[in-house]
């Protein structure tokens, strides 16, 4: 039986957990889907999302690890065999996120390197991103890179990799962030942009909207994909469980905010709070942003170290995603970290270069109108996040009952303060709202209907 690794630290712990849950999710997603959305009404949507449903699943997740000592199929197959395949659908998701997770990732250094190296008109030009992706060579260069780094982080461990690195990246990533945001809204024009994103209309409160909130739950917050039971698998007993959540919670909705309000105000500053430039959805970062830092002051300064900000989270994320694949492969074959990482690279990279081709020579290959890697991230987000949280729910909820995980949580100090929420949630609301979320995106991108 292998030594099971552990973080040193609390601190170590919430950092680590953090940084997987901050990344594009936060930096990239939450912003855009925020100015779409309404700005204020997805904000609040959100805010009250994460501290009962995201809360209550995060909690379930990290119970479970700590309190087996596995990853996710071990830790759903040692509690009730019956419920391993919840497992094996769980560590799918990031078997599958995690390649084009690089690919989008190798994006991001490539604009780092443009705007570090004062390419920042090229970048702002209308055809520089699409001229970029559907390239053969140039985009599988930065992704290779990506996931190289990722995997020397990796494989270096727990203790020395991962704590070590997010211990040095997410406070330059606050900074940072904190930086960006307070500059931008110094800018001529940014307080109209301010009040769109945090002034709530309730006018504007939809399902659509809701469940758009509900889905960035999992993107954002690392859920239902296996990491925060594969964390919680390395967390010491002598951390108090719920007030880890609390902080990591609190992290990663401080940064999805910041985020907004660095993005938001900005784009309002740029194009007078146009609709179209505020629907740009998926391409805000790579299409509208160069165009905005292009029209501001000390714009390369400012757009170079909102790159650095990118990749960081970018990075942060992808290292959770890579340490669940090889912490759910040494558990099954019993292998080294340093045979996992070799395997889980090798597999990464086969399953990274059509995603990264789908936009150029593969571009052909498309299903619903869909490219490769956004079938990727439709299969993973879409639908098997739903289906392994609804599942993680009833498992807690009604098979080893919702006091196995209160159990663990008080196994410090004897409190879990959040309890009565917790068992509501995770028995009888979490279950039915994420019937209605893969419902609604799986009718959605067939063109049935739109909620």
């Amino acid at each position: 039986m292998q030594k099971r690794s552990n973080f040193t630290s609390k601190l170590g712990f919430v950092l680590a957990a953090s940084g997987s849950a901050v990344g594009l999710g936060n930096i990239w997603r939450f912003p855009y889907l925020a100015a779409q959305y309404g700005g204020g009404t997805f904000l609040l949507i959100y805010l009250i999302l994460a501290i009962t449903f995201g809360f209550t699943l995060m909690i379930a997740e990290i119970a479970l690890g700590r309190k087996t000592g596995l990853s996710a199929i071990g830790a759903f197959r040692s509690l009730d065999k019956r419920f391993g395949f919840v497992g094996i659908l769980a560590s799918a998701v990031p078997i599958i996120i995690f390649p084009y997770y690089s690919v989008i990732g190798g994006w991001v250094i490539k604009y780092f390197s443009v705007f570090i190296s004062g390419g920042m008109g090229a970048a702002a030009e209308d055809a520089y991103f699409p001229t970029f992706i559907s390239g053969a060579l140039e985009p599988l260069g930065w992704f290779f890179l990506f996931i190289g780094a990722t995997a020397i982080i990796v494989l270096l461990g727990v203790e020395q990799g991962i704590e070590k690195v997010s211990k040095f990246m997410m406070p330059i990533l606050v900074v940072l962030t904190i930086f960006i945001a307070v500059y931008g809204l110094t800018l001529d024009g940014a307080m109209e942009g301010l009040v769109y994103y945090i002034k709530p209309h309730m006018a504007d409160v939809s399902a659509k909207t809701i469940l758009a909130a509900m889905g960035q739950l999992f993107y954002s917050m690392s859920l239902a994909m296996g990491i925060m039971i594969t964390y919680g698998s390395y967390m010491k007993k002598d951390a108090h469980l719920e007030s880890c959540v609390r902080q990591i919670e609190l992290f990663d909705t401080g940064i999805a905010f910041l985020a907004g309000l660095m993005i938001i105000p900005a784009v309002f500053v740029f194009s007078g709070g146009n609709s179209d430039a505020l629907n740009a959805g998926p391409s805000l970062m790579f299409i509208t942003l160069p165009k905005v830092f292009a029209s501001m002051k000390f714009g390369g300064v400012i757009g170079t170290a909102f790159f650095l900000l990118v990749l960081f989270a970018a990075l942060t994320s992808a290292i959770s995603l890579m340490e669940t694949i090889v912490s759910i492969f040494r558990d099954k074959f019993h292998w080294s970290r340093k045979k996992a990482c070799i395997i889980v690279t090798a597999l990464s990279l086969a399953l990274g270069i059509p995603a990264s081709l789908g936009f150029g020579p593969l571009g052909f290959i498309s299903w619903m109108k869909m490219s490769i890697l956004d079938i990727m991230d439709f299969t993973s987000n879409s639908v098997l996040m739903p289906i392994v949280a609804f599942f993680t729910c009833i498992f807690v909820g009604f098979i080893v009952k919702p006091d196995l995980i209160s159990t663990e949580v008080k196994e410090t100090d004897g409190t879990f303060k959040a309890e009565g929420m917790f068992n509501l949630i995770i028995k009888w609301v979490a279950p039915i709202f994420l019937v209605l979320i893969l419902v609604s995106s799986v009718a959605s991108a067939m063109g049935i209907f739109v909620i």
